[in-house]
């Protein structure tokens, strides 16, 4: 008998151990931005300013610190990282810096 009570008082141990109090995290949720998505700002930017030959980062990023409250200087990177993921996939067109490879072999 005293084997059997032994045996068991290991086994609960372990269970009355193991549901622990979930830590909280302490982290807030995130608040939502007050400017939409990189992404509709810079393409806004480029359909208000109506340049012939294409908006220059410089005159994209006075539309956005104009028209949304976002510092430009801290937005920038954000600004050239969406304008070269939009050139590489053809959303945008770069007209001058844009090197194309000719095929000189037809």
């Amino acid at each position: 008998m005293a084997d059997t009570v032994a045996a068991s008082a290991p086994a609960t141990a372990p269970a009355q151990a193991s549901p622990k109090k979930a830590k909280s995290s302490g982290k807030k949720p995130r608040a939502k931005p007050a400017h939409p998505r990189t992404s509709e700002m810079v393409s806004s930017a480029i359909k208000s300013l109506k340049e012939r030959g294409g908006s220059s980062l410089q005159a994209i990023k006075k539309y956005i610190a104009a028209n949304y409250k976002v510092d430009p200087e801290k937005f920038a990177p954000f600004i050239k990282k969406y304008l070269k993921a939009a050139v590489a996939s053809g959303e945008l067109l770069c007209r001058r810096r844009a090197k194309v490879p000719l095929d000189l072999s037809s």
